[in-house]
């Protein structure tokens, strides 16, 4: 069927540091330290995270997008807050 998205996410782990996402054959670690949104989700919500594009997550509860590559590499996109 075209146009049907078959790249899967999946919350593979939690620990009180953070979550393990299993993207297709890749495991990634989100550190809570580095996600700082995610610390407090209800455990529920944090499993709720769709993949709209290979290249982007989305958490519809929480309201929170993610381009994998800020996952990949943290330090290449710092926090910035006003």
């Amino acid at each position: 069927m075209l146009g049907t998205n078959i790249s899967q996410v999946e919350i593979s782990g939690v620990s009180k540091h953070g979550f393990w996402l299993l993207l297709d054959e890749e495991e990634l670690f989100v550190s809570f330290s580095e996600f700082p949104w995610f610390r407090k989700a209800p455990i529920e919500q944090l499993f709720q995270v769709e993949r709209p594009q290979s290249h982007h997550l989305y958490w519809p509860d929480l309201d929170v997008d993610l381009h994998i590559d800020s996952i990949r590499h943290p330090e290449r996109f710092p926090l910035v807050s006003r």
